[in-house]
């Protein structure tokens, strides 16, 4: 029997979650690869979230052709069961929508994803540097993370409480994948 390859994609906003339960994920998961929509430089990617937000956010502006490729050549290897996408959109996005079995929201509260984003990108930053970015967010940023919640959320089919200790947030998870799982080898 030939098993196709099941899609997932976790989205969430920046500092999320979503990369360090993708990670977790691919140790648990046998045949699981993963694709960091991070990792790739996009044509139309978008510079100025708050334009890009203030004029209705079309999240087609990306051309997503390079992941989409690579999803592809994922799906062509009989070793790979799983792809986990860490990827931002849900179904917003027409280039990757049609390969995606379900997507998966992390829920962090805004506050929480702050305070990760700036441990982990600002640890050398000065006071300073530290408060024009918060001046930034306030002005600028935080209507992109609203955004997120009020377009990404909704689009996706499960939802997973960000605040959650990452190993109960990988074990829900594993009981959708593998619900979904299931539901995908019947076909």
């Amino acid at each position: 029997m030939i098993i196709k390859t099941v899609i997932i994609a976790v989205a969430g906003v920046t500092a999320g979650g979503k990369t360090t339960t993708i990670n977790e994920l691919k140790k648990k998961m046998k045949g699981a690869k993963s694709l960091h929509f991070d990792d790739y430089d996009f044509e139309g990617e978008v510079d100025d979230f708050h334009q890009w937000v203030m004029d209705g956010a079309d999240y087609n502006v990306w051309n997503l052709e390079p992941l989409k490729k690579d999803i592809l050549e994922f799906t062509e290897d009989n070793e790979v069961q799983y792809i986990l996408l860490d990827y931002p959109f849900a179904y917003k996005n027409d280039w990757i929508k049609p390969f995606i079995d379900f997507a998966i929201f992390i829920d962090t509260p805004l506050d929480i994803a702050m305070a990760r984003r700036v441990l982990r990108d600002m640890c050398n930053a000065t006071a300073d540097e530290i408060r024009e970015d918060m001046s930034f967010y306030l002005k600028y940023a935080r209507i992109a993370y609203e955004e997120m919640l009020n377009t990404i959320l909704p689009n996706s089919d499960y939802v997973i409480d960000g605040r959650m200790q990452l190993d109960e947030i990988v074990k829900q998870i594993m009981d959708i994948v593998k619900i979904n799982y299931e539901c995908k080898t019947k076909e």
